[in-house]
């Protein structure tokens, strides 16, 4: 009953939502999500790295990963703006002011947390499982799956965390996407425009969407990682 009450409230609440926001949070939506999954495809196999290997500088590179987990936006912005800028290296790309300049942006943020959280994660596992397992024969790559099952509750904490740090990013995607209207506004940098503008309703409404998503996106997440819980007990 439930199910069948929000397929009929959804499509009537979309349309009394005009068309340019629901392109703004469509384009949030992607950027963000497509910068999760690439430093999720980052993260995961570097923060295996660290957490498993034995070698030299090791704490050196778990510190600047640390590092990186605080990194602010703007400082990010600023540096990917100066990269992709028709002066800098990567000028010839034509990337500034594009969703692509975005998700770099927001990659170079996301990234050190979901490495940070996935070295902890595996980190934290018994050592002996490690030896059981390649003890039993299995390969290294099976190895590493068998280990990424364990700690899946928590690496899937590392994933909603990279997700929230960059749904909720503003700083950097104002600075390499400049909130141009159609192209790269999203809802964070949108908030700031009808903030700056004296348009508190808008912006209040604004920010109530991005936190309604926010929450419905980590509730599904929250759900998975709570089912995965009760599976493992």
């Amino acid at each position: 009953m439930s199910t069948c009450l929000l397929a009929y409230l959804f499509p009537c609440i979309l349309a009394y939502i005009p068309m340019e926001i629901l392109d703004i949070t469509l384009l949030s939506l992607q950027v963000s999500a497509l910068a999760t999954i690439i430093s999720l495809l980052i993260g995961l196999p570097f923060g295996t790295w660290l957490a498993l290997g034995n070698f030299r500088g090791r704490s050196f590179i778990l510190s600047i990963v640390n590092t990186g987990m605080a990194l602010p936006p703007v400082v990010v912005g600023l540096v990917v703006a100066i990269t992709l800028w028709r002066s800098g290296p990567l000028g010839d790309l034509r990337l500034i002011y594009t969703p692509w300049a975005i998700i770099i942006a927001q990659t170079i943020i996301s990234a050190p947390v979901v490495t940070g959280l996935t070295a902890a994660a595996l980190a934290a596992l018994d050592p002996r499982l490690t030896q059981q397992l390649l003890g039993l024969g299995a390969s290294r790559p099976q190895m590493i799956w068998m280990l990424w099952r364990e700690a899946r509750l928590p690496l899937l904490a590392a994933l909603m965390a990279g997700f929230g740090s960059v749904i909720s990013e503003v700083g950097a995607s104002m600075m390499v996407g400049g909130n141009i209207r159609g192209q790269t506004r999203v809802l964070t940098t949108a908030i700031v425009l009808e903030t700056s503008k004296g348009e508190f309703n808008m912006a209040l409404a604004l920010s109530a969407l991005l936190l309604t998503i926010t929450y419905l996106i980590n509730l599904a997440l929250t759900l998975i990682q709570q089912k995965g819980k009760n599976k493992s007990q």
